[in-house]
């Protein structure tokens, strides 16, 4: 199973300090969150992409580019590649382009975001949001697959004998999640395509998520995928750690109550309880952790956000020892212990890549599945 952080690159005021970090602090601040997770024994760092403020990371594949010339082992992912506001082009060249840079330690997850306005901002339109996730993906996967493409569609200039460049390193594929938040037409898309599906699992309660994932994983085994414990299952959440909860509580709460997404509304003690947000010791990150479990069934990656609402950068490296050290260690040998046998792992280019020998007949395929620490083999 892997594990790792997101980010969402929010720019932030310290509720403490009153301090607002600039945007050059908040961009640096984020690679040295990835470099640490590397550190700590963490599997994957993703990044989100935003195009307003108070968001810095616009530009996902440079500020991966980057990290990836600076670690060795991190797979390299997002947390949201606007699918319905880029171009299918641009995505397919970009990230082919970092699978090569990275050696492939690259996966990335497709969204629609949550601002309404990046629409027109780049010339579309919100209320198009699904038929624009529909039609861009399916010409994505196209351009990975066929060395030369002629398409024709509903919402951008058609394509003529055209290819793109570079082509997917070793012929495979970045693996593609689909992030989703409440849209069930995204959990079929996921489910269409044998792709996998990452639910936020942020704000909703267990009960949403729940429904969610069964959907996705009824609609896999329904496309002749696998069963549908088999289908490829990705979670997020978020976590404040301190040795004791009392302290954890104490010191999270007034970055909570002030933070610009859940601030001014429900009590941290309200939330807590609806969502998956887990506020205490590091026990207790653990035993809730592993409950997601009896709601999803065995899943495949879980990502947790610590680096938010103003937190100081120390006070996060803080939260990634503890989870590196204490937290990670104890999940990955539950959650393994767990896993029956015909449930795979999370994929990797090692493992696409060893699929895709298998299916030309060039190799035996083993075992098709990866760790993160695997995944530029």
């Amino acid at each position: 199973m892997q594990f790792g952080v997101f980010t969402v690159g929010d720019v932030t005021v310290d509720p403490t300090t009153g301090r607002e970090p600039t945007e050059a602090e908040r961009i640096k601040a984020m690679v040295t969150i990835a470099l640490k997770a590397e550190e700590v024994g963490l599997d994957v760092f993703a990044t989100g992409e935003h195009h307003n403020p108070p968001f810095v990371p616009s530009s996902p594949t440079t500020m991966l580019g980057y990290i990836a010339a600076r670690t060795e082992r991190l797979l390299l992912s997002t947390a949201t590649t606007l699918i319905t506001t880029n171009d299918p082009v641009k995505i397919a060249e970009d990230y082919a382009m970092l699978q090569h840079l990275a050696d492939g330690r690259v996966d990335l997850m497709m969204g629609r975001g949550n601002t309404g306005p990046v629409y027109p901002w780049f010339g579309q339109d919100i209320r198009n949001g699904i038929p624009l996730a529909i039609e861009n993906y399916d010409l994505l996967r196209r351009l990975w697959r066929e060395d030369v493409v002629d398409w024709k569609g509903r919402f951008r200039t058609p394509l003529q004998s055209f290819t793109s460049t570079p082509r997917p390193l070793d012929g495979v594929p970045p693996f593609v999640w689909h992030g989703s938040i409440r849209s069930p037409e995204i959990a079929e898309q996921a489910a269409y395509y044998g792709d996998g599906f990452f639910a936020n699992h942020i704000f909703w309660p267990a009960e949403h998520t729940r429904r969610m994932v069964e959907l996705y994983r009824q609609r896999f085994a329904h496309y002749g995928h696998g069963t549908a414990d088999q289908a490829i299952v990705g979670l997020g959440g978020q976590v404040f750690m301190r040795r004791n909860s009392q302290d954890a509580v104490r010191e999270f709460r007034p970055y909570f109550d002030n933070a610009p997404v859940y601030g001014h509304g429900p009590s941290l003690e309200e939330f807590t309880a609806q969502t998956p947000l887990t506020v205490g010791s590091p026990q207790q990150v653990i035993d809730r952790t592993l409950g997601f479990r009896e709601y999803v069934g065995d899943y495949q990656r879980q990502l947790f956000l610590l680096d938010h609402a103003g937190l100081p950068l120390k006070t996060v490296l803080e939260q990634l020892d503890i989870l590196g050290e204490e937290v990670v260690p104890v999940l990955r040998k539950e959650f393994e212990s767990l896993r029956p046998a015909h449930v795979p792992v999370a994929p990797t280019h090692a493992s696409l890549r060893a699929a895709q020998a298998a299916a030309d007949g060039e190799t035996p395929a083993g075992d098709l599945a990866g760790t993160g620490a695997e995944a530029g083999q």
